[in-house]
């Protein structure tokens, strides 16, 4: 692609500033930020710092260059994924971390379908109130791995008897694709102290483990169980291995 010339210095100056390359095995992991984030958050402001992430073939310090491709690439056509950091997430010795999968569906209509939604909310909460933390939006990760398209026709299959599980098998697909290597490289590059996860799923702590974080905790997500995602929450439970201990989800029956 060509890039973009006679670029203003004092711009690219001020965005050189806000850009960090992380190499990885296929390339490059372009982190961008902090950036102010105020947020109305259950009707009180929180303040937030923004991050995102860009992948890309190319791995240089020449930031300058990456930005010369970006008005030729489309990007509006792919997702990126970012990071919301809320205190002293890099020196503080206790943080909160959610790594939340996009859910177009739960997160931005409020479906009652699936617990997403309610998740969202809850781990920005947590987050905020504890002091130090991050929630990491992964964009790639709808329907478990398998994009908005083939989640529609997933939730068709369920109105017709499958389960979750079933219906994204059923349409070729395992029953979770979610790759999170790209969450933990960024995740390192913000901190290397302890942290604790907010998570229901093994798959998260796992991938945690393998990248060599230090979890230190974990903390449940269950709520706004109803009759529209009870049968959902138990299938994540009994199929898909979701940590259900104490007062979590679905224990009164």
């Amino acid at each position: 692609m060509p890039m973009v010339q006679n670029f203003d210095p004092g711009m690219i100056s001020l965005l050189q500033k806000k850009i960090k390359m992380i190499k990885t095995d296929e390339g490059g992991i372009y982190l961008v930020g902090p950036i102010k984030l105020p947020v109305n958050l259950l009707g009180e402001t929180a303040e937030f710092k923004w991050y995102c992430w860009l992948n890309c073939d190319e791995v240089t310090e020449d930031f300058e260059r990456i930005i010369g491709k970006l008005s030729s690439a489309n990007l509006a056509e792919f997702q990126q994924s970012s990071v919301l950091v809320h205190g002293d997430f890099q020196n503080a010795d206790h943080a909160l971390i959610r790594f939340h999968s996009i859910c177009h569906t739960g997160d931005i209509f409020g479906s009652k379908r699936c617990d997403c939604g309610y998740q969202l909310k809850q781990s920005m909460k947590h987050i905020a109130e504890y002091g130090n933390g991050a929630l990491f939006y992964l964009a790639n990760h709808e329907g478990r791995g398998i994009g908005l398209f083939s989640k529609a026709l997933a939730y068709i299959l369920q109105e017709n008897g499958y389960d979750t599980v079933d219906a994204n098998l059923k349409l070729g697909f395992v029953d979770d694709s979610r790759d999170y290597s790209d969450a933990t490289k960024v995740l390192k590059a913000l901190r290397t102290k302890p942290i604790t996860l907010m998570t229901n799923n093994p798959r998260k702590l796992e991938a945690l483990s393998q990248a060599g974080l230090d979890v230190e905790e974990r903390g449940q997500l269950w709520g706004d169980v109803s009759e529209y995602n009870e049968k959902y929450l138990k299938t994540k439970i009994e199929r898909s291995g979701h940590l259900n201990e104490g007062e979590g989800c679905c224990n009164n029956d």
